[in-house]
């Protein structure tokens, strides 16, 4: 604003200099002290419409995406605010487009004139000063001001020079702004993220013990993961568990993970049936679940005393089992995921571990890289199961992650569970 601001000088008296300063500052304070930038746009409208005795005041902001110009504030007789230009269209236009001040003296005489608002509004303009709101190299949008009140009715040079001085200021009042709302946007995520963090790392089980037939590790691609996963014992003996995939991120999921989460737990110690289970939990899913969210889901039970399984499969990849002998079976799932269709059944599927061992997985694993940089899909999962599956279950899932990740932060959540896999 340096330049302008001495532009401010030229032709002037010392008297002009120190109102014209005097102005400006007074103008600048208002902008640095206010909390709300639109009141203060237009608190500055109304003072400079009442200093170069114009008839109206406008300033006009360009959309992010920068297809429009929005009439954000304006002062005068006929209010225009909310009026919609593309950056071509008016002498306003032509100020943004060209990052220049345009004084027209006579629109009626300028082909650019913007004919329209006047039809609508039955307001005469005669005259526009306009000065584009630039910032470090980029226009924002543009201060505009109509019809010269005083002496011959025309703007002139030192009106000029002081509204694109004003313009300057204006323009880095909302700069600044817009840096802090986006600063307190971040923040606000940042905390967020923190909250829906400690939501989910509370939903996960304790660590188990070495001895335990069930065992899992869930890793997130970022500070909030959209997987889930759960196991516990009940008085039979039987355990439950479940690994789940939510849609979405930040805290709609969360929240959504922890309603389904201690949905599941509760429904899991009075019904028997996996597939019972998941009926009624997607009941009471699609009735709160905000729209478009879903969970895939793999929940079941485990009998460590018989070595049975009973599970159902809501939308997720397929499990697979390692049987005995080292052959492969998957179990793909046959309905959608829970929060889709309130009336789906869950049909429930069972197999005998028998010396063999389940795998639950989400697309982390399935998705992550190999050596060559090729998806490991579900074939590369399997090579690196066959490798492992003399190991003990802690140590079989160690191995697993590793060979996974191979020492690099995951692309996408990774979770892993592994059941009833005793040492061979």
């Amino acid at each position: 604003m340096g330049a302008t601001v001495l532009n401010l000088f030229e032709g002037s008296d010392d008297h002009s200099i120190q109102r014209q300063l005097g102005f400006l500052a007074e103008i600048s304070q208002s902008f640095a002290s206010s909390l709300d930038i639109d009141e203060a746009l237009q608190n500055a409208l109304s003072q400079f419409l009442k200093y170069l005795n114009a008839e109206g005041a406008a300033i006009f902001l360009l959309e992010e995406d920068g297809r429009e110009l929005v009439c954000r504030g304006c002062v005068g007789p006929v209010d225009v605010t909310g009026l919609r230009l593309t950056p071509n269209q008016g002498i306003v236009g032509r100020a943004v487009s060209q990052h220049e001040c345009q004084m027209v003296r006579d629109v009626s005489q300028d082909p650019d004139f913007y004919h329209q608002a006047d039809q609508q509004s039955d307001f005469q303009t005669r005259s526009i000063l306009c000065a584009p709101l630039m910032v470090r190299g980029e226009c924002l949008g543009a201060l505009e001001l109509l019809n010269k009140q005083t002496g011959d009715g025309l703007f002139a040079d030192s009106d000029r020079h002081l509204t694109a001085a004003l313009a300057s200021a204006a323009a880095l009042a909302i700069h600044n702004s817009r840096m802090a709302q986006s600063l307190i946007e971040q923040q606000r995520l940042q905390k967020e993220l923190e909250l829906a963090r400690e939501i989910q790392v509370g939903l996960l089980p304790p660590a188990a013990g070495d001895t335990f037939p069930v065992q899992a590790v869930n890793l997130p691609a970022q500070a909030v993961s959209g997987d889930f996963y759960d196991y516990f014992q009940l008085a039979d003996g039987r355990i439950y568990f479940n690994l789940a995939d939510v849609s979405g991120k930040g805290m709609n999921a969360a929240l959504l993970m922890a309603r389904a989460s201690s949905l599941l737990h509760y429904l899991a110690k009075t019904e028997t049936d996996p597939g019972r289970i998941l009926g009624l939990a997607n009941e009471a899913l699609c009735e709160t679940a905000s729209h478009g969210m879903f969970i895939t889901i793999v929940s079941g039970f485990f009998n460590p005393h018989n070595g049975s399984v009973s599970f159902a499969n809501a939308g997720h990849l397929p499990p697979l089992f390692q049987d005995a002998d080292g052959h492969f079976h998957e179990y793909a799932a046959a309905v959608p995921p829970l929060g889709v269709l309130a009336d789906s059944e869950f049909p429930t599927q069972t197999l005998q571990l028998a010396g063999g061992c389940l795998y639950l997985y989400t697309d982390g694993v399935t998705e992550s890289r190999d050596l060559l940089g090729a998806q490991l899909e579900v074939r590369g999962f399997k090579d690196i199961i066959r490798a492992h599956a003399d190991k003990s279950l802690p140590q079989r899932l160690m191995n697993l992650i590793n060979d996974i990740m191979r020492d690099q932060s995951p692309h996408d959540d990774t979770t892993l569970m592994l059941i009833g896999c005793p040492p061979r």
